[in-house]
Parts: structure tokens; sequence; C-alpha cells
């Protein structure tokens, strides 16, 4: 797998296209980071680890719209930093990322975050995603 972001991010789309009420990837610290803050940002239900060190999960319950079609509450996901380009943007450059529909995630030398966050602390970093 080159980019286990955009594996999440793609197992998360393909679930809620299906109307699956949860989805499991593999474990690690950066996707449970981006996972943490989708479901502080109530695009995702509850978020748990599953399993053993060797076979460790995430495992995400799906949040849908209240509504007859069950539409999902993520409208669109977008990786914006590729594994052949990384995008990287200082403290200065965010306000663009911040005033978006949606947020927008970075990796910062803080750790992972929103560019809201990230531009009251006054960090750039990589733009890892944008989800509305």
């Amino acid at each position: 797998m080159v980019d286990p972001i955009s594996d999440m991010l793609t197992r998360i789309r393909n679930a809620q296209a299906v109307g699956h009420k949860t989805v499991e990837f593999p474990y690690s610290k950066i996707k449970f980071a981006v996972a943490s803050i989708l479901s502080d940002e109530k695009y995702l239900g509850s978020i748990s680890k599953k399993g053993k060190s060797d076979d460790r999960k995430i495992e995400v319950v799906l949040k849908y719209k209240e509504d007859k079609r069950k539409s999902p509450a993520i409208g669109g996901l977008k990786k914006i930093s590729k594994s052949g380009q990384r995008i990287y943007v200082s403290a200065k450059e965010l306000g663009r990322f911040a005033k978006q529909k949606g947020i927008t995630i970075l990796s910062t030398s803080s750790g992972i975050m929103t560019a809201k966050d990230a531009k009251k602390k006054e960090i750039g970093g990589e733009v890892l995603c944008t989800i509305w």
C-alpha cells in the first residue's frame, strides 16, 4: 500500500456509499489521529481500536444524515498531498484552507490538526486532505 491515508479515506467513502454501519482499516497513529478529528468534527461516529498488537485495526462507526435517503454525513473527501507530490503551506497561507466549506486536515510539527487550529497556533504543515 503506497498511501495509507488515501486507503483509509477510500474505505470510508466506499462503506458510506453502500450504507454500511461500520468500517475497519489497519491501525496506525496517523490514521487514528485523522479519524479522531473526523469524529470530533461530527463527520464520523465513535472510533475504537480492535485486536492485538500484531493485527490491530481501527473500527469506525459511520454517521448518516437524518433523512429518508440515508445520505452520508461526509459529502466528499479529497486527498490533497499525495505520495508523488507533497503539498506544504506556511502559517500565512492557511487562510484559504481555514475559510473553506468543511475541514482541512494538516500534519504539523505539533501533530495532526485542522487548518483552523493550525491557523490559531500560527503553524504550517503538510495538507493531508479536505472533507466536506
